[in-house]
């Protein structure tokens, strides 16, 4: 399973296996790791899964889609590299990812 890290605004590094077809968020959601709520269960409609991507892995994240974007307008924090963790599905190249949760979730 694809390891995935998560560091909190305070720099706190969680790390976890996310199975590969699940997405990043459901990964924090099943490891019990704060800073991303997912609401809406990962239908893409909330920002409570706003994560912001290390530039090393956006290209391997891709960006975020029209409908992604709009949901992460709401977020105070948005940056050019965020995403909506739901969003994200954990592929075998997804192996040591690195998302930051901003402060605004916790």
């Amino acid at each position: 399973m694809p390891l995935i890290t998560y560091i909190d605004h305070k720099g706190n590094a969680f790390e976890a296996d996310v199975p590969v077809g699940d997405s990043v968020m459901q990964g924090a959601v099943d490891n019990m790791i704060d800073g991303i709520i997912g609401e809406c269960g990962g239908a893409c409609a909330c920002a409570t899964c706003h994560c912001i991507v290390e530039d090393a892995w956006f290209e391997k994240t891709g960006p975020a889609s029209d409908d992604e974007k709009l949901m992460l307008e709401m977020s105070s924090e948005m940056q050019d590299n965020s995403r909506l963790s739901c969003q994200i599905e954990v592929t075998e190249d997804l192996d040591g990812l690195v998302v930051h949760m901003p402060q605004s979730q916790y």
